[in-house]
């Protein structure tokens, strides 16, 4: 039954009793006797009460929809109100899940246009750093060394002080493309390209430990796209904020899919500390190949980047993996 019937049946009902009372030998006296007040207001004590508990027991799946649609994420999708309740609230509740499933295909599909966007911007700007940007800075290297060739003794000190700073700008600038677009990805593959990575981020004051399973299931080029990103974004991170001195980057296959993980031994978040946003880019990317994501402390201690993907990202017979 509806809640609207519920309600309307409980006050006829009581509508109904009352005119029965008043139409039939019941009577109140003037002055009110004791015995008519108390059976008045043992009526209505127990009208107010039945209405109470329709509309409490009516009201209980809204409450519900109301905590779900407060704690609806977009960035945590597949969590759903329970449909309960009269008919009324019932079709609320679908209404509401129907509208959330179409908000986290909208944003999954917008959110997918913009880091194709973003990525064809840093294809763009990699390449015009490698090839504009760096070959004039090769040449400036070339001129300097014509000149430190004709320069005196005096001046030739500075002028190998100015090549040292063109040649580190140089290498500076051939590391900031490839992080832009990574072209080992493109022509060596994932593994090669993880392993790179690691490469580039072992410092004096880091190591990174690559532990890379060489048979993996094909993948799209879009979920390799994504697992780098995803390990970058979370080796930056190590390096700048995590304090730590070890670092592994591990990645094996796994049911239906391959699993990314990046360990730390450094300061792991906080339980006040939120998600960034390297965190929440991280964890939009992983939306886009409907991966499994989680982000936080490590039992030991330090910090745990978890990357599970699922059916959907390997690569068609036809395309073949990268």
């Amino acid at each position: 039954m509806s809640l609207f019937w519920r309600i309307f049946a409980l006050n006829a009902c009581g509508l109904v009793v009352a005119a029965a009372l008043l139409l039939g030998p019941v009577t109140v006296s003037t002055p009110v006797l004791p015995t008519e007040a108390f059976v008045v207001l043992a009526g209505l004590a127990s009208l107010l009460t039945v209405n109470a508990v329709v509309l409490r027991v009516g009201l209980v799946p809204l409450k519900r929809l109301g905590r779900a649609m407060s704690d609806a994420d977009l960035l945590h999708p597949g969590a759903r109100a329970v449909v309960s309740g009269p008919v009324e609230t019932a079709e609320l509740i679908r209404t509401y899940n129907s509208m959330l499933d179409r908000l986290e295909a909208e944003r999954t599909s917008s959110a997918a246009r913009a880091l194709s966007a973003q990525e064809r911007e840093r294809h763009r700007v990699a390449r015009e750093l490698h090839d504009e940007v760096g070959q004039t800075l090769t040449a400036v290297l070339l001129q300097l060394k014509r000149v430190a060739d004709r320069a005196p003794d005096e001046l030739r000190g500075e002028v190998g002080q100015a090549q040292e700073a063109t040649r580190a700008g140089l290498d500076e600038i051939r590391r900031i493309a490839r992080r832009l677009r990574p072209g080992v990805l493109d022509e060596l593959g994932l593994v090669s390209a993880l392993r790179s990575l690691a490469g580039e981020f072992t410092t004096h004051g880091l190591t990174v430990r690559p532990d890379l399973r060489t048979v993996l299931p094909a993948l799209t080029e879009e979920t390799e796209l994504v697992l780098y990103r995803v390990a970058q974004e979370a080796l930056t991170n190590t390096a700048r904020h995590a304090g730590a001195d070890r670092a592994e980057l591990r990645l094996r296959p796994v049911a239906d899919g391959v699993e990314l993980l990046v360990r730390d031994n450094g300061r792991g978040p906080g339980p006040a500390d939120g998600e960034g946003a390297g965190v929440l880019g991280m964890r939009e990317r992983a939306l886009l190949i409907g991966a499994a994501f989680s982000f936080g402390p490590g039992l030991g201690g330090g910090t745990v980047v978890r990357l599970r993907t699922g059916p959907g990202t390997a690569a068609s017979a036809e395309g073949g993996p990268r």
